[in-house]
């Protein structure tokens, strides 16, 4: 079982990465036997991963609350749900909350045990691979509003972070690409090792091998909490961490949040971002199809050109990485180095989406 820590101070916490079935004595220990536990989860998860783990859990009370699949269930009304669910039982703040899902699970939960009673623990299950590498990792927890995503929330880091691959067998094919195109963001933004690993095990990723993905998970939640670690608010370096994000987000947005998930809206991002790195002069021809040829190797969708930026302009301009009326964005120069800027032609956001 591998262990990072990340955060520092009162707020660190440890990752376990293990192949395993779910540890039964580290969960009770973080949990601790006298409190309740409400388990937060949703309708897609198999249930013979909640049964697994109420019958891990020594606590007299464990309840478990169901939402509905998707970015739609990330919303004041789940929010509302969960907090009087937290009420109803009567929560205190030795008490914890479990998110067992994927990132839209992981965030309200934690944007819940944030703001319940000005603060709870939390512990992150994370069943997805998008999950795993991104949401679950760096304390960023938030709503969904008609405006945008994640524009109500707050950082407020988990407990404890249990990251098992055997979640990942029954993952949907979708699902498990969407997770790909940010375990590929890590590697373009500065982890060449983890670049290199993607570049020459593409085929053992696409069948998961679990030897492989083990080691680019690891390597993932390395760079991120290294990151994190160093910028707990996004004030600084953390921001690298949105490359591709603000197209992909308004991709999301533009789509009403359906028919196409996270991580392929990333990927198309990713695509988008690089395209104004090689326009901008930041990167040279070859480096942009190293980017497209390194997401085509792992069957991920690199083709944008339905997205026009008519179509994308209002939810680029509302995101919430713009500053002083600025949009900012995140590029990669030539050693594949993210870092943000303002300062560029605004004419090329409009070529990369031509």
């Amino acid at each position: 079982m591998a262990e990072i820590l990340a955060g520092k101070g009162k707020s660190k916490y440890k990752i376990h990465i293990t192949g395993k079935s779910l540890p039964k004595s580290e969960i009770n220990r973080q949990i601790g036997l006298n409190n309740k536990v409400l388990i937060v989860t949703d309708s897609g998860i198999p249930k013979t991963y909640i049964k697994e783990l109420r019958n891990i859990i020594k606590n007299k009370s464990v309840n478990v609350i169901t939402l509905g699949q998707g970015e739609k269930s990330k919303s004041f009304s789940s929010y509302q749900k969960i907090l009087n669910k937290l009420l109803d039982l009567k929560f205190d703040r030795s008490d914890k909350l479990i998110a067992l899902g994927g990132g839209v699970v992981g965030d309200i939960t934690g944007f819940c045990a944030a703001t319940y009673l000005r603060g709870i623990e939390y512990i992150q299950i994370p069943t997805s691979l998008l999950a795993q590498v991104d949401s679950s990792v760096g304390g960023k927890t938030a709503i969904n509003a008609k405006q945008g995503k994640n524009l109500i929330g707050s950082f407020y880091n988990p407990k404890f972070v249990l990251i098992s691959t055997h979640f990942l067998k029954t993952l949907p094919e979708n699902e498990y690409k969407s997770g790909l195109g940010e375990v590929i963001k890590y590697g373009f933004i500065g982890n060449k090792k983890l670049k290199k690993i993607i570049e020459t095990n593409a085929k053992k990723i696409i069948i998961r091998d679990e030897k492989i993905l083990k080691l680019i998970i690891e390597e993932s939640i390395k760079t991120k909490s290294n990151i994190v670690t160093k910028d707990e608010k996004e004030t600084g370096i953390r921001a690298i961490l949105n490359f591709g994000h603000t197209f992909g987000h308004a991709i999301e947005a533009y789509n009403g949040f359906k028919n196409i998930t996270h991580g392929a809206a990333i990927t198309l991002g990713m695509v988008i971002a690089s395209k104004i790195s090689y326009f901008e002069g930041h990167i040279e021809d070859y480096q942009l199809d190293n980017v497209i040829n390194a997401i085509d190797s792992l069957g991920l969708n690199t083709d944008h050109k339905k997205y026009k930026y008519s179509h994308l302009k209002k939810y680029i301009t509302s995101d919430k990485k713009v500053a002083d009326g600025k949009i900012n964005l995140v590029l990669i120069d030539k050693k594949f180095n993210a870092f943000k800027t303002s300062k560029f032609n605004h004419k090329n956001i409009i070529k990369a989406l031509s």
